[in-house]
């Protein structure tokens, strides 16, 4: 399409709209792509052949199919990893220090936790909650503060680290996307992802302040009380079929981030900006899987047989996002092909101060992520539309990136039906509702702090 015009906005916000409308992300994406080859070929069976025939596409570019590769290996990586009972290990290590003496040592020692555990966020809420939970209760602390904490240093301590899964999600996004030294645009990105920072810094803030804004303030009163309403969860989700063992989970995560630099200098001949993002994490989950392996294997506590089929179901419950990860690639190619960045770009600079586009693009993403539920179906979306428009006008994308992952955690901060909050609530064994309640404000205030902030940076930057 050499002349794009208002139609080559369609396919993306059609994704939008179907993904607000259904919250179901995969949907909302194949949607958008078959739109979009029914705008660049015509005929509505003619442009189902080619969305699927450009979704399958994906995996022809080794890049792309590593990271999605990487994505399952991760899967299979965590599981293994909870069943070696490395996890529980971990817990029980802290549980036996004799650490805390007081609820705001029991405070900071959930928000250390949240710092430290940095290779998935569902794993951080559900470590630092088992462990914090009886503290908090002993201490007098809501545990509606314990979900907020755990919430806070999760997703927000996630994103900030590249060298983890969601690293290497946003990482395959931006390759595929024809991101120029995609990893150098993730590190810049991450000093200006104004929201994550200002939630960790909140958080605390919060213990050492002791501050409880809103309904924060009642549960608190509540907890000294002794009229608290938490509730008591079943924690199912750690999975061990080993006896608990700390070692088992400090070695494979030592090992899975001290790898990723050494492959990047490897691949990049000694410049780790230069080397393969996609190739690096590949082989460096791949290595700590095969440690947990051989520490399950030589400790006894695992056959082949189990092991491998663990390896299978943790790779399976990651092909949601790999799935997302393979639309949101296919999606971002057809918009490239319409031309969607030129026009954006060329309307907003008729329409619009192109300074008011980061925080722009911070309350959309932040809008989507709250009513989905889910930061990186919001990263998949909004990524395509944000790269070609920060291309078009000549600008560092590592600005607009960060805005649409300032945005996406912001969302999913607040949103009722985000995983990474109702596990924090199951986590910490508080009504579900009194944590999205309390921990509001807090996602507001941080989001205030990050409009402002994206307003400030788009005068500098843009």
């Amino acid at each position: 399409m050499s002349d794009p015009n208002w139609t080559v906005l369609l396919p993306p916000l059609l994704a939008i709209g179907l993904a607000l409308l259904t919250r179901q992300v995969y949907l909302a994406l194949f949607t958008g792509i078959w739109l979009g080859y029914f705008l660049l070929d015509g005929g509505l069976l003619h442009s189902l052949a080619g969305a699927i025939d450009a979704s399958v596409a994906v995996l022809a570019s080794p890049g792309d199919a590593k990271v999605i590769v990487f994505t399952l290996v991760i899967g299979a990586f965590i599981l293994t990893l909870e069943r070696s009972g490395g996890v529980t290990g971990f817990i029980q290590f802290l549980e036996r220090r004799s650490w805390v003496n007081s609820g705001r040592r029991a405070q900071w020692m959930a928000w250390l936790i949240g710092v430290v555990i940095f290779i998935e966020s569902n794993i951080t809420v559900l470590v630092a909650g088992t462990v914090s939970r009886p503290l908090f209760d002993r201490f007098k602390v809501a545990r509606e503060k314990l979900a907020y904490l755990i919430d806070s240093t999760s997703a927000p301590i996630c994103i900030l680290i590249p060298f983890n899964a969601w690293g290497a999600f946003n990482l395959g996004l931006l390759e595929g996307l024809g991101v120029e030294e995609p990893l150098r645009v993730l590190l810049t990105a991450i000093p200006m992802n104004i929201y994550a920072i200002a939630a960790v810094l909140l958080a605390a803030y919060t213990v050492t302040r002791n501050f409880n804004p809103g309904p924060m303030a009642e549960a608190e009163r509540r907890a000294q009380a002794g009229e608290s309403q938490a509730v008591q969860q079943d924690l199912g989700v750690l999975q061990d079929s080993a006896a608990p063992n700390a070692w088992n989970m400090l070695l494979p995560v030592l090992c899975l981030v001290g790898a990723m630099p050494v492959f990047l200098l490897i691949t990049g001949d000694g410049d780790m900006f230069a080397g393969s993002g996609s190739t690096s994490v590949l082989w460096a989950s791949l290595l700590a899987l095969t440690l947990v392996s051989v520490l399950v294997l030589w400790q006894r506590s695992m056959g082949l047989e189990e092991l491998s089929r663990t390896w299978m179901k943790g790779a399976g419950e990651m092909l949601p996002i790999a799935t997302v990860l393979l639309l949101a690639l296919a999606l971002g190619g057809v918009s490239k092909a319409l031309g969607t960045g030129v026009y954006v770009a060329g309307m907003v600079g008729d329409t619009l101060p192109a300074w008011i586009l980061p925080a722009s693009l911070f309350l959309v993403s932040g809008f989507i992520a709250f009513s989905v539920g889910s930061s990186w179906g919001t990263f998949s979306i909004m990524l395509p539309i944000a790269i070609p428009i920060a291309a078009a006008m000549g600008v560092e994308p590592a600005l607009f990136v960060a805005a649409v992952l300032s945005g996406g955690i912001f969302g999913d901060h607040g949103s009722p039906i985000s995983d990474t909050t109702i596990v924090s609530s199951m986590a910490s064994g508080t009504e579900h509702i009194e944590h999205v309640r309390t921990q509001l404000p807090y996602a507001l205030i941080a989001g205030g702090v990050s409009v402002v902030g994206f307003l400030v940076l788009g005068l500098l930057f843009v």
